[in-house]
């Protein structure tokens, strides 16, 4: 049976929901096709359930240092892990009934649940229905990837996503995987209680933050027992009894890490495979990632592609935003692009890590002459109140027009205080616009201005 409409979204993640909203709100009848959870990756097995365990890991540091402020508590710190669990699946799933509940109550707009794949450039088939429409947005996110290792089939592992579903402390946790999410399961774990090992191929953790930055976030994970192996170039899998023994390197005498669970937490894939985007003829790269211009149009007129299947930011946010460069030309006649917006992101460890613009590293590839303000955590007044003040806020400027390049700010609040910086950016003003102001007393953010009144030309 074909059902005709003029617009068919599949997804709903971060961008197609809010999409789908607009374009029914202009008075456009919508399909919308989802397989599986509502709310994509952010709701289900990304931002909002794994936050929502840092938080609880939070209360469990906080408890175990109770001590440190004069607070007695009276007996040792216990986790009830399938408290925590329970806590992350409510709030988890009433965001994700939340956003069902939105979609199916738009007008004009009709949900399907079931696999989307395109039968051809205008048409969709659902199950037994064949979709038609002259414009098709795509919204199916990316998954968690499991690498070509050696022994990996003969050994039990866990990913983002089925770490989700633990309910119990691991004795030994190894994350293999030392970036963003592999340092958040890695320190959130072993402030539950487990040992953890995270095993890194390359040099240094987050490899595309600058060597301060690794260096900082290495010293506060070793700081809370993390044991952290760099260099692991060659790694392998196998069973030992009831544990899991990943090899690191293959020299006489290897390097290998035993553990009671693995967790991969070594990047993502787009969730593209399966959607026959070859009988739509839609281009993809080597990678997966479905190739899309400045307004987020395919190579293929009528068919756009949003979110993180689209590889051009990865985020929640960008996603968010994404659902808004096509609604503004689509709908408003506002030509906005991809490019307009300056990369911005952050790392939930505790500290976070709240980041924007270029890194150190590559300001000072592009060439131009930079000033570069530092300042330690242990130097911010209400950093040092709270008894957070590990890591140090870094700020970059154009040394010849005044204009902030990029920041790094890893220490309490980093990821909202960034913010600061991130405005003057979009607004293109020179650094003194915030290096004047005058900030309350006593915050994190109050230390910006002094930030950018210390700075000094990068040799």
């Amino acid at each position: 049976m074909t059902q005709r409409f003029e617009a068919i979204i599949i997804g709903t993640g971060q961008s197609g929901p809010p999409l789908a909203a607009r374009l029914s709100g202009a008075g456009m009848k919508v399909a919308i096709v989802e397989r599986s959870q509502f709310g994509g990756t952010c709701v289900n097995t990304g931002c909002i359930p794994t936050k929502t365990l840092i938080a609880s890991a939070y209360a469990a540091r906080l408890a175990q240092r109770a001590d440190e402020y004069g607070v007695v508590i009276g007996g040792p710190v216990t986790v009830d892990m399938k408290k925590v669990k329970a806590r992350k699946d409510q709030i988890s799933g009433r965001s994700s009934r939340n956003v069902e509940k939105w979609v199916r109550g738009l007008a004009n707009c009709t949900v399907y649940q079931g696999h989307a794949r395109f039968e051809s450039a205008h048409a969709v088939r659902v199950g037994d229905e064949l979709l038609e429409a002259e414009r098709i947005f795509i919204d199916v996110g990316g998954r968690a990837l499991v690498p070509p290792m050696p022994g990996l089939d003969q050994v039990p592992y866990l990913t983002s996503s089925s770490m989700l579903d633990v309910d119990f402390l691991p004795e030994h946790l190894i994350v293999v995987g030392g970036s963003y999410v592999g340092l958040e399961f890695g320190q959130m774990y072993r402030r539950f209680g487990s040992r953890v090992t995270i095993v890194e191929k390359g040099p240094r953790l987050i490899g595309r933050e600058d060597e301060d930055v690794s260096q900082a976030v290495k010293e506060i994970l070793e700081s809370e027992g993390i044991d952290v192996q760099l260099d692991a170039n060659c790694l392998s899998a196998r069973r030992d009894g009831d544990n899991v023994v990943v090899g690191l390197d293959c020299a006489t005498g290897a390097r290998e890490a035993a553990g009671s669970h693995l967790l991969l937490a070594v990047g993502r894939v787009p969730n593209t495979g399966d959607l026959g985007l070859d009988r739509a003829g839609v281009e993809t790269d080597a990678r997966g990632y479905i190739k899309v211009d400045e307004q987020l149009r395919t190579n293929v007129p009528g068919i756009w592609a949003m979110g993180d299947c689209n590889g051009r930011g990865g985020f929640t946010h960008t996603s968010y935003h994404d659902h808004e460069i096509v609604a503004a030309n689509l709908l408003d006649d506002d030509p906005r692009q991809v490019s307009d917006r300056i990369t911005a992101y952050a790392m939930f460890i505790d500290p976070p890590l709240g980041r924007v613009g270029m890194t150190q590293a590559e300001a000072m590839q592009s060439g131009r002459k930079l000033l570069v303000g530092t300042r330690p955590m242990t130097r911010v007044g209400r950093a040092v109140e709270k008894g957070e003040s590990q890591g140090f806020m870094k700020a970059i400027v154009d040394a010849d027009t005044g204009a902030i390049l990029g920041a790094s700010i890893l220490g309490v609040t980093g990821d909202e205080v960034v913010h600061a910086l991130l405005d003057v950016m979009y607004a293109k003003a020179p650094y003194t616009t915030i290096s004047r102001a005058v900030h309350i007393h006593p915050t994190v953010s109050e230390l910006v201005p002094t930030l950018l009144q210390d700075l000094h030309p990068l040799n």
